[in-house]
């Protein structure tokens, strides 16, 4: 193309102030090639203010995107698709059940530190004591024999309230074993390596019936099982920026032991984090015993204002989550009391409309009716879920029929129910969630 330019008057005024310059308005013709255009994608990051400490290393891995890419087409996928490359970060919405047990052996440093770098922002160390009445982390004051190599360390096997017992084909007796924390001392127990929970009921040796590990899970993270004391796991929480939850366990042991009573124990517990100055919004202490939870609230009213009822109910006979009348005491007794927070596990909280679509149940209503917070357990502990995800998903089984509806119930729980927090067996699940919903980051 070919285009005449007209020296403009301006800049042959400008020109003008140039000595023995001479100025005439002239006309030129020059070529000019078309130009070419081009346009270049350039990836904008999504920035999400996140406060110092809360992304804290912060990494997923690709399971929450595997059952992402599982769900029906529709809003739900959507939104997560659109978020799978974060920014993910550290969230009290997604709180480590015994740390990462899907993987990791329970109750072990192993475990929780996995949690925390998949965003956990609250840990949890189940609390029981050892003969000489020292509190460690874990599930149940009788379940070394399943969490840990005590039986093959004969020494310590020898003090377990019931050996280790094979299989017995002409009865069809299974392999057993009980072996408890206050079996042994304090000294005692670190001597133990953890693994992860399981036990093959047809075991002939002990080395058989320490093979147990369900066949969904996995060992190839159980060679180290670092066991922690009470104590311990404080320590390392707080090296690790996450909130703590510590649930006193039941003892198997007859009340008063050795002259603690429950109510010393319950004390002894929170005094563990009085200690370590750990400030009580920080502690979430859990109980499935009410009068524990009353002792913390009359006793420790700031570790007690934010005490969990680890609600239990569903043993009583006849209890039904879409019946008041067969829960006792009521939801507004209970906040009357100076309950603040209440915890049933996954299925209490949902049912199935005309539809079947999950919904939540009379009792999540009743609760938040009530005032009541709640949270809730335990997500990822049920395996596959093709077969209807077994006691968590009991109220629903009929709308489950694969992994990825563990992301359609916790959307109903996050954006229906409204609880404040969830166990998980896989921390990274709920840290994905919790990120991609723009939930509060854990400060």
């Amino acid at each position: 193309m070919k285009f005449k330019l007209l020296l403009s008057l301006s800049a042959a005024i400008a020109l003008s102030g140039c000595d023995d310059t001479e100025v005439k308005e002239v006309t030129k013709e020059v070529v000019v090639e078309k130009p070419v255009t081009v346009i270049e994608k350039v990836e904008v990051p999504v920035i999400v203010e996140v406060p110092k400490g809360a992304a804290n290393d912060v990494q997923l891995g690709t399971r929450a995107q595997f059952l992402v890419n599982q769900l029906e087409d529709g809003e739900l996928k959507t939104k997560l698709q659109a978020c799978q490359d974060g920014p993910f970060y550290k969230t009290d919405f997604s709180i480590g059940h015994r740390g990462a047990p899907m993987q990791y052996p329970e109750h072990t440093k192993e475990s929780y530190v996995a949690a925390a770098r998949m965003g956990a922002g609250i840990l949890e160390c189940d609390v029981t004591f050892t003969k000489d009445k020292e509190l460690v982390c874990r599930h149940s004051q009788c379940d070394l024999h399943t969490t840990t190599n005590i039986l093959a360390i004969p020494e310590l096997a020898a003090k377990c309230s019931q050996p280790f017992t094979p299989a017995d084909e002409s009865t069809g007796a299974p392999a057993s074993a009980q072996c408890c924390t206050s079996d042994i001392t304090l000294a005692e127990f670190r001597q133990l390596k953890g693994k992860m929970d399981g036990a093959n009921p047809n075991a002939k040796t002990v080395a058989e019936y320490l093979q147990g590990t369900a066949n969904w899970r996995t060992d190839l993270y159980a060679s180290q099982g670092t066991l922690l004391t009470h104590k311990e796991s404080i320590e390392l929480f707080k090296s690790l920026n996450v909130k703590m939850t510590p649930e006193l366990k039941s003892a198997n042991v007859p009340m008063p032991y050795e002259g603690m009573t429950q109510a010393m124990y319950a004390q002894k517990m929170i005094d563990e984090y009085k200690a370590l100055d750990v400030a009580p919004e920080d502690v979430f202490a859990q109980s499935f015993n009410l009068e524990d939870v009353k002792y913390w609230i009359s006793n420790e009213a700031q570790f007690g204002a934010q005490a969990v009822y680890l609600d239990d109910r569903y043993d009583i006979a006849g209890f039904n989550p879409n019946n008041p009348d067969t829960w006792q005491p009521t939801m507004a007794e209970l906040k009357n009391e100076g309950v603040q927070i209440i915890a049933p596990p996954l299925w209490m909280l949902v049912t199935l409309d005309n539809d079947s679509n999950i919904v939540p149940s009379e009792y999540a209503k009743a609760a938040k009716a009530a005032g009541l917070d709640i949270i809730t357990w335990t997500l990822e502990r049920s395996g596959p879920l093709a077969a209807g995800g077994g006691w968590y998903y009991q109220s629903i089984s009929d709308a489950v029929t694969n992994d990825s509806d563990a992301l359609v119930l916790l959307d109903v729980l996050a954006t229906q129910v409204g609880v404040i927090g969830v166990f998980s067996d896989w921390p990274a699940t709920t840290s994905f969630y919790a990120s991609c919903m723009n939930m509060t980051p854990s400060i």
